[in-house]
């Protein structure tokens, strides 16, 4: 299960645009960010997450307003002490850009904890075991863009009944038992994973896309995805001005849900031209199980 909280932009902090996709995602014992607007280590606290086992920040690309905040959080985390290896993911040019903002305030080559860039390029990003990453590219302008899927695998959980009823004892048994090994319990029986799993849960898949100028080459992607999270940032009778930006309308966001079997959509990036509700009333209409992210919101799938 993937649980997304929406950290968005320090409400100290102007912006042109809500809701910016600063986002948390834990599965696990991994709590991975995307993108690091100004203000997310703030937010992080606000939200109550903290950073205890932040580890990994996937960035979509590579404009300021995704990126600004990882000095900020650095330097948190230099505060306190941290020894935990940080890895930032992007495309080589987003990368590059975090270089030359780290280059200047710590010097070329330095940085406040110890950090490992590693550049994406189409494909798996990381395989945790019980689900995995992947990335695909998305156009926005002049920038190397990513996409992220983060897929979750089937898995199978032990059924309280069943274990009571065999005898099966808390402790490191329900764990072999759980990973699909037979065990002995103190009586000399021997209890089968079968006897205690449920059926298999069906995997969850989450999709979140960053600034993009067109949905073409995403639904391949985004297909069957439980919550699609994407930028909105303009109504449809402002299309033509998203295309001289490189953004998205609500109108176009929802189409791609609706012909891709998405469950949830969830919208981000809206310009401050417009109120929650006209963005939203337009993407219902073609996808009517749309919401929009507002700061701090958590979302379980």
């Amino acid at each position: 299960m993937f649980a997304l909280t929406f950290l968005g932009t320090s409400a100290s902090v102007p912006s042109a645009e809500r809701n910016h996709p600063a986002l948390l995602i834990e599965v696990g014992n991994h709590r991975i960010l995307v993108d690091c607007g100004e203000g997310t280590q703030r937010q992080l606290l606000r939200s109550g997450a903290g950073f205890r086992r932040l580890d990994r920040i996937l960035l979509t690309h590579g404009h300021f307003d995704h990126v600004l905040g990882i000095p900020g959080l650095f330097s948190t985390l230099r505060l306190r002490r941290t020894n935990d290896l940080m890895t930032v993911q992007g495309s080589p040019s987003t990368l590059e850009v975090v270089v030359r903002m780290l280059a200047g305030l710590w010097g070329e080559g330095r940085a406040p904890i110890p950090l490992e860039l590693v550049p994406l390029a189409t494909g798996r990003v990381l395989d945790a075991g019980n689900f995995t990453i992947s990335c695909f590219p998305v156009r926005h302008r002049d920038t190397d863009s990513f996409g992220f899927s983060f897929e979750s695998r089937a898995r199978r959980h032990l059924r309280p009944e069943r274990l009571a009823a065999l005898g099966v004892p808390d402790g490191p048994v329900r764990r072999e038992l759980a990973e699909g090994r037979s065990v002995t319990v103190a009586d000399g029986r021997t209890i089968d994973p079968e006897d205690v799993l449920g059926p298999p849960e069906r995997p969850r898949k989450l999709v979140i896309v960053g600034d993009a100028e067109t949905t073409d080459g995403l639904a391949e992607h985004v297909r069957d995805a439980d919550v699609l999270v994407i930028e909105a940032t303009f109504l449809d009778h402002d299309a033509a001005i998203a295309r001289d930006y490189g953004h998205l309308t609500a109108a176009e966001a929802a189409a791609l849900a609706a012909t891709s079997g998405v469950k949830l959509l969830v919208l981000t990036h809206i310009s401050g031209r417009y109120k929650d509700e006209e963005i939203l009333a337009e993407a219902r209409k073609a996808f009517p199980n749309s919401r929009i992210a507002t700061d701090l919101d958590r979302i379980t799938t």
